[in-house]
């Protein structure tokens, strides 16, 4: 359940709480009321009763005569008017309860839709386990975009409950027309990250024929199925058992180069390794003009399919569709994407 359907029958709970406490008051002064309008001569039950038939508008005659009692007539209205609208306070608290939080939830759930459809190129995270958890924190520390797809909504929840105004489809990742409802024509990228090989692969199967140039990267658990995940359409195949083993190996006999590379993966607000496509509109110039930049280290340049070039020199020109490797914080990451984009010097 989200957090504004807990909010709305929360709020529906209270009302219908409320109403209870003003529904016992209207019984109990009207039964006082017709005791002292009757006398000795009517028993409590009697006068509790001729309440709850005028609140109910039942109709039954009167067990209590107020025919010639003028009083007893003003009363009776007091307590009908009263005891009318506290009930009808109370059916819309009780309606608005069983229904007032599937209605918001439908109504969120299409505002999300329309979010969703004005996204270009986000990403899709296919599993919301302890790997897409991770994926998501990652991409939302620096900066980028994502919708979320599970078929399990408590795996949903367990995020939502940290980040709340999250992105997310509930449904089968590898369905096509789920895909669609998240954006793929129009995604970045994909990560395939749910907990059974078999479903990365058909996700990655999916996506590719939905989205020909969409970047694929999907995880897998037993390495004898990467080729097979590969050949289906992912670009990169990720196994955190084996890169877990690499990482615990690399903990021990690279222990400083381990901690530089975790500083800038697991801080919040710190340094990241990133890369930047030079586009057309920067094509042809050389790299002086960004060596002036004070949040942001560049460290090499690869042209498409050829070699990095480690700690370039100034007078390198670049060619549209080079990568450059920076070291830079997201923030420097967004103005130096923003300058290079422009086509202005940094």
């Amino acid at each position: 359940m989200s957090k504004l359907t807990e909010v709305t029958r929360s709020h529906a709970f209270v009302n219908m709480a409320w109403g209870a406490g003003v529904m016992s008051c209207v019984m109990l002064v009207g039964t006082l009321g017709y005791r002292v309008i009757g006398g000795s001569g009517y028993s409590w039950l009697d006068c509790f009763y001729m309440t709850f038939i005028t609140v109910a508008t039942i109709g039954f005659s009167e067990v209590i005569d107020i025919s010639h009692n003028p009083a007893g007539r003003v009363f009776t209205i007091l307590i009908a008017t009263a005891g009318i609208g506290t009930l009808t306070f109370m059916l819309s608290a009780v309606t608005a309860f069983i229904l007032e939080g599937d209605l918001n939830q439908k109504w969120r759930r299409k505002k999300m839709q329309k979010t969703i459809d004005a996204l270009q190129d986000h990403y899709i995270i296919c599993g919301v386990g302890r790997v897409g958890g991770n994926v998501a924190h990652e991409l939302a520390m620096t900066g980028r975009p994502f919708v979320l797809i599970d078929a399990q909504q408590q795996n949903i929840d367990r995020y939502l409950a940290k980040y709340p105004d999250q992105l997310y489809l509930e449904g089968d990742a590898s369905d096509n027309d789920t895909l669609l409802a998240a954006g793929v024509a129009r995604a970045r990228g994909i990560f395939a990250v749910a907990h059974d090989d078999t479903l990365n692969l058909v996700i990655s199967l999916s996506a590719r024929q939905l989205n020909p140039a969409l970047r694929i990267v999907a995880r897998c658990h037993d390495m004898k199925n990467a080729e097979k995940t590969r050949r289906a359409g992912a670009d990169e195949i990720v196994s955190p058992d084996f890169t877990g083993g690499l990482r615990l190996v690399s903990a021990m006999v690279r222990p400083h180069v381990v901690s530089f590379l975790d500083e800038m993966l697991k801080s919040d607000d710190n340094l990241r390794m990133e890369e930047i496509v030079v586009p057309e509109s920067f094509a042809g110039k050389p790299l002086g003009v960004l060596r002036s930049g004070s949040d942001y280290v560049l460290l090499a340049t690869r042209h498409p399919h050829g070699k990095w070039l480690f700690n370039p020199q100034a007078q390198h020109v670049v060619q549209q569709g080079d990568v450059l490797m920076v070291m830079t914080t997201p923030a420097g990451r967004a103005h130096l994407e923003q300058w290079i984009q422009a086509g202005q010097n940094v």
